[in-house]
């Protein structure tokens, strides 16, 4: 993963969920492996479209070794694997991170980490497009970062609005070197890059999470894995203004154990106006923990912990997104635990506030899948599907289909 650092409410916060780590009744199928030629180490959230098509990508492999964007399609036998594009390391990036992001029109945009230019050892990294023309997609660098106020090492997926306009953060780089969030703006024929935030590293916090921002009525919504009143990260929200600018306002400051710490995954947010999450550290027993934000009118919304990771054979330390059911029920993922290589869990509601985790499905490597360093998506039709770093058959990484 990009550069992940192993780091140890304003009232003390309790774990209030019981865990059952027997795993239940639920299928979780490979779909895919992945082979060096056909990309391998797929440390990418997964994208998918109306026909039900798959997108992600792969930090290494493909015809250069610098890694790939990839399309799995359904077919009546199983699923057909396509590379759309193999990154070479050089102006045009390498090692892309997090998967892609589709448009409406069906262009998809993501980052590389090392690549363009810049001062940056490898290159700064680039934000591209990858659009498709007569059965071939074109990749476009959108932006190569220079390693100075702009930010460098983009790891973190992209957000795409209604207008075509890209936003990401960056985990280094920057006026303080502690990372960015920024807009890069379609504007005839061209596009202009735009530093909306600068992070500090102080009260604001640090080094943005890897997880993709959400959009909610003209609003951002993000993570830093540190920094904060408690140096433990913070979820953060962006507002535009009337002149062009970004107001910055800190929602949540993670205290650290009991309570949550580096949050690295995306957020999500429920109807309700309440946001979950995960902590790579924290929880009562600094392994991580799953997390619930709560709006409140003044100041920072209320915080606390929904489930904080037991002994390891429940999971530990996650770094995914959670998925949300029609039941509410949460689904996500961890990066070690379990049988040693991770584990999707379920964080079922029973009132009172209270929720209780299961293991759903403890990934057993080879010819499983191994090491979830990313959370599911759910499809249109409701079928869940992650991907995992390691695992499948040659151990290079690996796409499943989970069915609760």
């Amino acid at each position: 993963m990009n550069a992940l650092i192993r780091i140890k409410n304003a009232a003390p916060v309790f774990m209030i969920a019981l865990s059952l780590v027997t795993a239940t009744a639920t299928t979780t199928d490979v779909i895919f492996s992945f082979e060096e030629d056909e990309g391998e180490y797929a440390d990418t959230d997964l994208e998918t479209d109306s026909a039900g098509n798959i997108y992600g990508t792969t930090v290494l492999g493909g015809d250069f070794g610098g890694g790939t964007v990839f399309q799995l399609s359904p077919t009546p036998t199983g699923w057909e694997h396509a590379v759309l594009y193999s990154f070479t390391g050089g102006a045009d990036g390498g090692e892309p991170y997090k998967g892609v992001t589709i448009d409406r029109r069906g262009n998809l945009y993501g980052t590389a980490v090392t690549g363009g230019s810049g001062g940056c050892e490898g290159g700064c990294g680039v934000a591209y497009k990858l659009t498709k023309s007569g059965g071939t997609w074109n990749q476009t660098v959108i932006h190569a970062f220079t390693g100075g106020d702009d930010g460098s090492g983009p790891g973190a997926r992209v957000t795409v609005d209604r207008s075509g306009n890209v936003y990401g953060m960056t985990p280094t780089g920057g006026t303080y070197g502690v990372g960015t969030i920024y807009k890069i703006h379609p504007h005839a024929g061209s596009w202009e890059f735009q530093v909306i935030h600068t992070f500090t590293g102080g009260d604001d916090g640090g080094a943005g999470s890897a997880g993709r921002m959400l959009l909610s009525h003209g609003r951002l919504y993000g993570a830093a894995t540190v920094g904060g009143l408690y140096g433990s990260g913070v979820v953060f929200e962006l507002t535009p203004t009337a002149v062009g600018e970004w107001d910055f306002r800190v929602l949540y400051s993670f205290h650290g154990q009991p309570d949550g710490s580096f949050p690295y995954g995306a957020l999500l947010r429920a109807g309700s106006g309440k946001i979950y999450g995960t902590t790579y550290y924290g929880g009562e027993n600094g392994i991580g923990a799953v997390y619930e934000l709560s709006p409140r009118s003044v100041g920072e919304w209320d915080g606390r912990v929904i489930y904080s990771f037991q002994t390891g054979s429940d999971g530990n330390f996650p770094i995914s997104n959670l998925v949300r059911d029609a039941a509410g029920n949460l689904y996500g993922t961890t990066s070690e635990g379990g049988l040693g290589s991770g584990t999707i869990f379920k964080l079922a509601p029973i009132g009172g506030g209270q929720w209780t985790e299961s293991v759903v499905h403890p990934f057993a490597g080879p010819p499983d899948g191994g090491f979830s360093y990313n959370g599911m998506v759910v499809d249109r039709f409701g079928n869940f599907y992650g991907a995992t770093v390691h695992g499948g058959t040659d151990d290079d990484g690996s796409v499943y289909k989970f069915t609760p």
